[in-house]
């Protein structure tokens, strides 16, 4: 068995939640990574834009350690849901070279603090605002991890890709055929049920 080493886990699960969520504009075209998929406008490179802005309020903002550029989406002022899409005026390298400034804040904040180190979410409710490091780990994992999930569905839907990593795609074996029969049966139990 090998031994827990709890930062260490904790970062490899929240650097294996960001490498999922880029993993999925991956061979896209700039319309595919930008192209919203739902009635709520989701789309994959918002999804990347806002799980900077997750990590910047976390990592940065809870424990006093300032980003040092402002990012307008961010700001106080901005327009509603600014966070989750790219304007005509960002580019695809735009937001990823975003995405990696604030990794790097995020992760520095995460070397040099211990994991009971005690900050403030300004915008929780004052009796849930007090913090640790480790409980803003945790949090920001499960949040990433969801927007992850989100991409894999606005993914499938871009183009059918589907797996949950690159040489991974942890599905059952199956070619076209395959999943529509399969697809046709679930819908046919789905029928039934009513």
């Amino acid at each position: 068995m090998t031994l827990s080493q709890p930062k260490a886990d904790l970062q490899r699960y929240l650097q294996s939640a960001r490498d999922a969520l880029l993993w999925k504009l991956e061979g896209l075209s700039e319309y595919d990574v930008r192209r919203p998929l739902t009635p709520t406008g989701t789309n994959l490179l918002g999804l990347v834009k806002h799980a900077a802005g997750v990590e910047l309020g976390y990592f940065g903002e809870t424990f006093g350690r300032p980003f040092g550029e402002v990012v307008p989406a961010f700001e106080d002022d901005a327009e509603a849901n600014q966070d989750m899409w790219a304007t005509a005026d960002e580019s695809r390298e735009d937001i990823l070279a975003l995405h990696r400034r604030v990794t790097e804040h995020a992760n520095a904040t995460i070397a040099e603090l211990p994991l009971d180190a005690v900050g403030r979410v300004a915008w929780w409710p004052d009796e849930r605002s007090r913090v640790t490091l480790h409980q803003i780990l945790v949090h920001v994992i499960s949040d990433l991890q969801r927007h992850a999930g989100h991409a894999d569905v606005v993914r499938e839907l871009v183009d059918g890709s589907v797996g949950l990593r690159s040489g991974n795609e942890n599905m059952p074996a199956g070619d076209r055929a395959w999943w529509e029969g399969y697809r046709q049966r679930l819908e046919q139990v789905a029928r039934d049920a009513k």
